[in-house]
């Protein structure tokens, strides 16, 4: 922790149940009574949203339901570092929290920060409880569209395409869940409202529905029975009455709204500041880095240097071995079928010569990651990270959980927290969005839960350009960028081993700036990427990490451009949806003195081939300002360093 601060009292931030931001630009005014509490959210001086009817229904009562009454306002201010920072190497704090008497039921702690308002109820029954539902009304001022991901059921893997609509439109077009996070965005005023959680721990996750007016929450039975289907699924074959099992005095988790604009979704830190902190005292073992991965390729290298049968075996995965020794990249990923069965995830392909694999990989300073399905770590939890230690694995990926009841939140932490005794991080795929245990644990380095490349043509430029704003927004997202077969739309046509990528060149690279992930993969061949040297060497010098995060332009849904410093060096990726755009970039963020610029521009031709680029060196300082064009559904990267 590097500073705190904490005031019993917040001259100016209570009055008549009016709390206020630190800035003063947000004003939340609490509306309490018997059995009931909500509040109105104002951004200098303009109502956002209303949240009302907050309850939590346990199985012989509602909470609150008694008087509820005013407490303490305090003001904390606060700096600290996460383990693996996605946007800034040290987060700052500063909020005005109250706290809201529910007489003998618990309490409600209100935190109001400069760009978000959260509240969590905190519980005080006795022994164990059941939560039937856990419910509020938000709802927005006119003129605000939603933007969601729908899902038929509560069984998702939260990669679904983002849609638009009015809540009304919603409501009738769509009778379905959304997953959380969800985006409403005011476009005259750019005001954009991001619903997240944090902290959640044995509950589960939060969804949302809509009656048209005003969005509530929904959320999956707690599961009592189930049986394994196959290798990689399972039916739930009994259902309890409630949604959560929980011990009776407890916090819930919290419930956030992010008030911000384009820029401010961003830059914002808000899921790490209501996260807890990290529950490891060694982390020096947690290395975040890029990764050579073979699923989206086809494991089916091409060069002129291959004359080996390539595929799930031994030569080909030593390719990869040396692609990812050449250019620094720090893992390469075994995906499925190294093992001879999912159901065993101790026996290896007797092609893969797997502990002949691990020393040569070893030899060239590369580590191998193993996929996994979920079922066999279930199964194997007591001996599988031990045994993997042993073998000198580091890291896994687990797959096709697809569930975010409370046991399978439960799941994830066992297992995070299990593989963590044997120094084994964790990237989990078929997953639900984050929502802080990646800070709790933080060897868990990322989450799919994305619509990502993986989904080929059904990753368009169009969706990937929300993220940013959403799904990257709560935080880390695998969504595994860098197909060097770029195609336009109209032109896409592929599919594995010719794995293509829609958007331009300089789309795909820049999304190695743009995106936030501890583990960042490589998707291409290793073929491709020798073919496009100039292209991978920027691509594996960017960061995973981040010391500071600066939008430099942006608009939900349409474009974005970001510059993030690592030590010295700031990278700059920009991506905009099927609109060409231009923008003039200040480069006042720079240090004194000239510093050299390696950019990446999408080529005049790049609207038609998107594999037209072209590459620009210059001498910048923090006087200069660029032009920068990126063709439709193109992008533009740069490194700049002194």
């Amino acid at each position: 922790m590097v500073s705190a601060l904490v005031c019993a009292t917040a001259t100016g931030a209570k009055k008549n149940n009016v709390i206020t931001s630190p800035d003063g630009k947000l004003s939340v005014e609490l509306r309490l009574g018997k059995g009931s509490v909500g509040y109105t959210v104002s951004r200098e001086g303009k109502l956002v949203y209303t949240l009302s009817d907050i309850c939590v229904t346990l199985a012989d009562k509602s909470v609150p339901s008694g008087l509820v009454k005013m407490g303490a306002v305090k003001h904390v201010s606060n700096s600290f570092s996460p383990v693996v920072p996605l946007k800034f190497s040290t987060v700052k704090e500063d909020y005005n929290e109250a706290t809201i008497s529910l007489g003998a039921e618990g309490a409600m702690l209100l935190r109001v920060m400069n760009d978000a308002v959260a509240y969590r109820m905190v519980l005080k029954e006795k022994g164990d409880i059941e939560v039937m539902d856990d419910q509020f009304r938000l709802t927005p001022a006119e003129g605000f569209t939603a933007h969601y991901q729908t899902t038929g059921t509560f069984r998702t893997s939260y990669e679904e395409s983002y849609k638009a609509g009015s809540l009304q439109e919603w409501s009738v077009a769509e009778k379905r869940l959304a997953t959380i996070p969800l985006l409403l965005s005011q476009g005259d005023t750019d005001c954009q409202l991001l619903l997240g959680e944090s902290d959640v721990d044995d509950y589960p996750r939060q969804f949302f529905t809509t009656d048209g007016t005003a969005i509530v929450p929904a959320y999956p039975k707690s599961p009592v029975k189930w049986e394994p289907r196959g290798d990689r699924s399972e039916t739930i074959t009994e259902e309890g009455p409630g949604i959560a099992r929980t011990t009776g005095a407890r916090a819930l988790p919290w419930r956030w709204v992010a008030v911000t604009d384009s820029k401010g979704l961003v830059e914002q830190t808000i899921p790490v500041q209501l996260a807890r902190r990290c529950a490891l005292s060694d982390v020096s073992w947690i290395k975040p880095g890029q990764v050579s991965w073979e699923w989206w390729n086809g494991a089916a290298p091409f060069g002129p240097d291959v004359d080996f049968k390539s595929g799930c075996n031994y030569e080909t995965y030593c390719y990869f071995a040396d692609f990812a020794s050449k250019y620094g990249i720090r893992y390469i990923l075994l995906d499925e079928g190294w093992a001879k069965s999912t159901r065993n995830p101790f026996e290896w392909n007797d092609n893969l010569r797997l502990p002949e694999l691990i020393k040569y990989c070893n030899d060239r300073g590369v580590k191998v990651i193993l996929w996994l399905p979920w079922l066999a770590v279930e199964k194997n939890l007591d001996t599988i990270f031990e045994t993997y230690a042993s073998w000198g694995i580091p890291a896994v990926k687990i797959d096709f959980m697809d569930h975010a009841d409370q046991w399978m939140v439960n799941f994830y932490k066992r297992v995070t927290a299990e593989a963590a005794k044997h120094h084994i991080m964790v990237d989990w795929h078929g997953a639900f969005s984050p929502a802080g245990l990646e800070y709790e644990y933080p060897n868990l380095l990322s989450y799919e839960g994305v619509l990502g490349l993986e989904q080929m043509g059904g990753c368009t430029t169009d969706n990937t350009v929300w993220l940013p704003f959403i799904r990257n927004a709560v935080g880390a997202a695998d969504f595994t960028p860098g197909g060097m077969y770029n195609m336009q739309p109209q032109q896409y046509h592929s599919r594995r081993p010719n794995s293509g990528a829609l958007g331009t060149r300089c789309f795909q690279m820049a999304l190695y700036v743009v995106l936030e992930s501890g583990v960042q993969m490589l998707a291409d061949s290793p073929t491709r990427y020798y073919q496009n040297d100039d292209c991978t060497r920027f691509i594996a010098s960017v960061p995973t990490t981040w010391d500071e995060t600066r939008a430099l332009e942006a608009k939900a849904g349409e474009y974005v451009v970001v510059a993030k410093r690592k030590g010295n060096k700031w990278f700059v990726g920009g991506i905009t949806n099927g609109e060409a755009r231009d923008f003039r970039l200040k480069l006042d963020f720079l240090g004194a003195g000239q510093h050299r610029m390696t950019a990446y521009k999408d080529g005049v031709n790049a609207g038609y081939q998107a594999m037209h680029y072209n590459k620009v060196e210059q001498t910048v300082t923090s006087a200069t300002t660029l032009d920068i064009h990126l063709e439709r559904n193109g992008g533009w990267a740069a490194v700049i360093e002194n």
